[in-house]
């Protein structure tokens, strides 16, 4: 499955990010607490090295809470500022603004050391589409500001968003990156609705998404569809007793495989089967996030 994503508006949103990276003093990155590490957008990391990093893994009711924690971990060794929630919380910034004001400490201490007034700590908010940027936005600033929607790309403007007393946000839109390498990575994001369903196989991606549960969760594929398979049932056999259970034919009493794509992942996009992680810190722990 090749992918590439690209659009006008995401090369001219990196060229906003690089010529506004001299206001900020941090930036706040927004993952998908299910896929830390396909959510994350590795083009950012030449463009935003030198600014310290709150990492927020949102959708973490979505996600499996012991690998959720173990992202923590994994974060807080490389030195950034990480927190898992839930976007649609309304406590969403007393927990970000205490880890902004941890990562800036230092340089707000050196124009302290300078007689430079105390100003309110400058963020950017980065983020690949559809991870929840916008919801924590609005709730963060307590109002509809930021428009939300289950479509990627929403978010096409750069705006300041003032978050409490002493935060003040640029919102930046979502962007992706020109070309997915790895197959799994542009099948995870499409999983979790991060690309439009419009420019990928959804085929292989449902596919991929039932092997997965396969393999990690057999007994909460087979209780949920009511069905009986095993880790050695072929991706057919999956589709059939799906098709079966969930009453998904066509005239002749064909099992209508097309729509049990769709039903595999809508399901698994909005967890309705249960709270997974794709991305396993133990398959990452020695690459530099």
């Amino acid at each position: 499955m090749s992918i590439n994503w690209f659009p006008g508006h995401m090369a001219k949103a990196r060229r906003e990010v690089e010529e506004n990276l001299k206001k900020i003093d941090v930036i706040i990155e927004i993952l998908d607490a299910r896929i830390p590490y396909s959510s994350h957008n590795p083009m950012m990391d030449d463009i935003t090295q030198h600014k310290p990093r709150v990492v927020v893994l949102n959708k973490m009711d979505m996600a499996d809470e012991g690998e959720t924690d173990r992202w923590i971990s994994h974060f807080k060794s490389q030195g950034k500022y990480p927190v898992a929630i839930n976007g649609r919380s309304h406590q969403i910034i007393s927990k970000i603004e205490p880890l902004a004001n941890a990562a800036t400490k230092e340089i707000f201490e050196k124009m302290e050391s300078k007689g430079i007034n105390k100003r309110a700590v400058r963020a950017m908010i980065i983020g690949i589409p559809n991870v929840g940027k916008s919801t924590v936005i609005n709730n963060i600033a307590k109002r509809k500001i930021a428009k939300t929607g289950n479509t990627p790309g929403v978010t096409k403007a750069q705006q300041w968003i003032k978050a409490g007393k002493n935060m003040e946000l640029l919102d930046t839109p979502g962007i992706l990156w020109p070309k997915f390498e790895d197959e799994t990575v542009g099948k995870k994001l499409s999983l979790t609705g991060a690309i439009k369903d419009s420019v990928v196989p959804l085929d292989e991606v449902a596919i991929f998404g039932l092997q997965f549960l396969q393999a990690h969760h057999l007994q909460d594929l087979n209780g949920f569809y009511n069905i009986k398979v095993d880790e050695e049932s072929g991706v057919i056999d999956l589709y059939d007793a799906i098709g079966a259970s969930r009453g998904l034919k066509m005239s002749g009493n064909e099992i209508n495989y097309e729509a049990v794509t769709n039903k595999v992942i809508y399901d698994i996009r909005n967890a309705k089967i249960g709270r997974y992680t794709l991305d396993k810190v133990s398959d990452f722990d020695g690459d530099d996030q």
